[in-house]
Order: C-alpha cells, then structure tokens, then sequence
C-alpha cells in the first residue's frame, strides 16, 4: 500500500515488432535507457500498418501479473505505437526518470496523445485513456528488460529465491495498484501473487475496466460484508482495528466452520500506489460501491504496524504508514492472534511474505552498490510508497 489497505523465462511470442536493446549510460542521473527497435526498417515502410499481428498477445500480459483479457483500450494504444512507428520511421525509445519515451518519437507521440487527451470530454474517458497509455508504455518499455515475474531487471531476478506458500483459502487479497506502480522494480504487492498465486493475491490495476470489472464481479457476489480495505482513514467511523473487526466469536465469524464455503471469502483491498494517489484511489472505490450497494462507505482496516525492512530504501511520510507487502504481513499476523483464527497457519503466511520482501531488499540495495548509488533515500511527503 502502501497499506492501504505475487523465474519465469521470457517466451515473447514471435513474430513481434519491436526488438529490445538495452544501452547503459554512465551511472548517474539518466539511469538505464531501453531502446527498442524494428525488426526491418525496410519491411516496416512496405507495410504502412505494421503488419505483425498479436504484438502484446493475453499470454504474455498475464505472464506480468494480471489475470483479465489483455485490456482493449491497452491493446489500442500498443496499435497506435506501432503505427506512428512506422509512419515516422523513428525508433520507439524509452529511458530518462520515470522511463518516458525519448527523442524524435517520443516528442511527437507527446503531442500526439495530448491532443487526443484534450479531445476526450468525458473525465471517466480521460482517466481511462491516462491508465491505457501508461500501462501500454511501461509494457512495451519493459519487455527484454524486466523479469515478467518479479518485475526486476533479468540479472537481478530473485524468483528462484522466493518460496511459494498457500493463502488460507477463506482470504483474498486484491491489489488495487495505479498505473503508475505497474513494473515497478521496487513495488511489493507483485510478492504476494509470486508467493500465493494470482487466484489468491489478484492485481487489479486502477481505470483498466476488464480488470475492474473482474474485481466488482467477485465483490458483488460476496457481498459488501466480506469486502474491507487496508486503510489508515482516521475520519471514517468504519475504520476498525483487526481486533474489532473479527475478534468476536458469532456464527458469522470469519473463522466458523459454517463459512468453509467459497461464497464466505475475505476480501481485502490493499491501495498499491503512493500516499497521494491513494485519496482518488479510495474515492473510487467508494463510487462503485454507492453504485452497487447504495452506499459508499467500504469497512476499512487499521492496522497496528511498525516501519517494514523497505524503509531503508523507500521511506514514508509518517510511521504509521507502510508498504504494500508490509500491510499484507502486518494484516495476516494480526488475524493469527485471534483464537478461532490461530488454527489456520497465517503467522506462517506472513512470514513466508516477509521472507520475501528481505529478498527484494536485498536485490534492490545489491543494485544500487553495483550502480554507485546510495542505499538510503531522505524522507519526503511525496515519497511512492510501494
């Protein structure tokens, strides 16, 4: 969450368009700049449209984390790329902070998607067209870079150190992750669907409607009673500690053998994105749930949690806030104290998730030394929180 409150090989499927290279600069400010170009310029101004089929196919999309068809409005920006490629027969480069597309293209597709942007008169269709476009770039600027897995580069993939662990099969979490988070090497919610699976820990990226709908889907057929959100909202009444929540022992208690079915699952939404998108993020929610349940106010979770092992790295903008897998843990742990819960093997859950997140630290502060980077980052309010 940011608590608010998943070694794979590449098996791109040929042919594709764009080949990858990968050029580093001297360490320092610009960082890594990938490059990625056509397979045959020649080719590719005999056939105006860009011919090769399937650019993105729903196997490799699913192969990073989700579990929805590859999303249409995605799919259509990918097209759209891959056309203006070939019309300006300029490379597709991505590089500088933040991996924007750089040089001749990158300019003109800036203007290009801008005008397009300001065109759309619907702010539901803006924020929509916003997600698709960042999604489609950071896809197709990760591609022969990332490991699809663990979102880190290929020599840095920790996948063969992290241990898969069954989820208590009566909790779901959902990681309701901003676009802006999407392949991010040091985001943490990717370690709960490596470690539990995607039908345990699900990814469900903020204004993507396939992988909305999804969500709401399951969320419909729950009912609003089995849905709550890792949240510190200190201003709702709903806010309730893990002990208030589920401590008391009744017949719809979460840990009673009557609720063994799949109709009694537990959702929990975890906010994957920083402090400052949270706010739209959970304003969302809540416009969806008046929308289906005729009231907006989801239950939201406190939970008791100290500082997680990525402050050194990532720090917050205040104690009590934390990051994504950090809340998992800190969630799991709580439940594991409850009596009726303490059965069900969820410290084991939460440390198997902690194991995890000291491997990704452990990854990620490798990197920086090799780069000549600083392992330790000044605490600011505009800090991302993975």
């Amino acid at each position: 969450m940011r608590y608010l409150a998943g070694a794979s090989a590449f098996d791109f499927s040929p042919p594709l368009l764009f080949s990858r290279r990968i050029s580093r600069r001297e360490l320092g400010a610009t960082g890594r700049r990938l490059v990625m170009t056509s397979v045959n310029s020649q080719s590719r101004l005999r056939d105006s449209c860009g011919c090769d089929d399937g650019i993105v196919t729903v196997e490799e999309w699913r192969r990073w984390g989700p579990v929805s068809p590859f999303p249409a409005a995605v799919k259509q920006i990918v097209d759209d790329l891959k056309v203006l490629e070939c019309k300006l027969d300029a490379q597709i480069e991505f590089g500088g902070n933040g991996g924007k597309l750089q040089g001749p293209f990158g300019a003109y597709e800036d203007k290009k998607h801008r005008a397009t942007y300001e065109a759309l008169d619907d702010p539901e269709k803006k924020f929509r067209f916003f997600s698709a476009r960042q999604i489609a770039c950071r896809l197709l600027g990760s591609r022969g870079y990332l490991c699809q897995k663990c979102w880190l580069a290929m020599e840095d993939c920790m996948c063969s150190y992290v241990k898969p662990c069954g989820l208590w099969k009566r909790i779901r979490f959902w990681l309701y992750m901003h676009p802006r988070d999407f392949l991010r090497q040091n985001n943490t919610g990717k370690l709960l669907w490596q470690i539990f699976g995607v039908q345990s820990a699900t990814l469900c990226i903020f204004g993507i409607a396939e992988d909305e709908e999804i969500m709401w889907n399951e969320f419909e057929r729950a009912g609003k009673s089995q849905v709550c959100c890792l949240y510190p909202n200190q201003n709702s009444e709903l806010t309730l500690s893990v002990e208030n929540a589920f401590g008391n022992t009744t017949s719809e208690d979460p840990g009673s053998s009557s609720m063994e079915d799949d109709d009694k699952t537990l959702h929990f939404i975890l906010l994957d994105g920083t402090w400052n998108n949270s706010a739209a993020m959970l304003k969302r929610l809540k416009d969806h749930a008046k929308s289906v349940w005729g009231d907006e106010d989801l239950p939201c979770i406190s939970l008791a949690t100290g500082a997680s092992a990525m402050h050194k790295l990532r720090p917050q903008p205040s104690w009590d806030r934390t990051c994504t897998a950090a809340a998992a843990i800190g969630l799991l742990s709580e439940l594991s104290l409850l009596p009726q819960l303490s059965s069900y093997g969820l410290d084991k859950q939460a440390d198997a998730v902690e194991e995890a997140l000291v491997i990704l630290l452990d990854s990620l502060t490798g990197r920086r030394l090799r780069m000549g980077r600083s392992i330790t980052r000044k605490v600011r309010n505009t800090i991302s929180i993975c």
